[in-house]
């Protein structure tokens, strides 16, 4: 899988802190960039791909990892 070019560990934290996490780096990247995010909270399985597709950028990825999810994100246009 190609490597991002960002990795936001967001494990221990709860929603909606992985999506405001997420959200913040996506700002301040050009459109296209990778982001790799660590969430360990379940509801960040269905938040994320939400707030991806809600603000344009298109979630590539969900793997489970032990006892964590790893999620790509490519950054959206606008």
């Amino acid at each position: 899988m190609t490597d991002p070019a960002i990795q936001i560990d967001a494990r221990g934290l709860i929603c909606p802190l992985p999506v405001l996490r997420a959200r913040k780096v996506l700002l301040g990247l050009p459109p296209g960039a990778l982001v790799e995010v660590l969430a360990d909270d379940a509801m960040a399985r269905i938040d994320l791909p939400h707030f991806c597709a809600e603000a344009g950028h298109d979630h590539l990825a969900l793997e489970d990892i032990g006892d964590h999810q790893r999620h790509l994100i490519r950054r959206g246009p606008g």
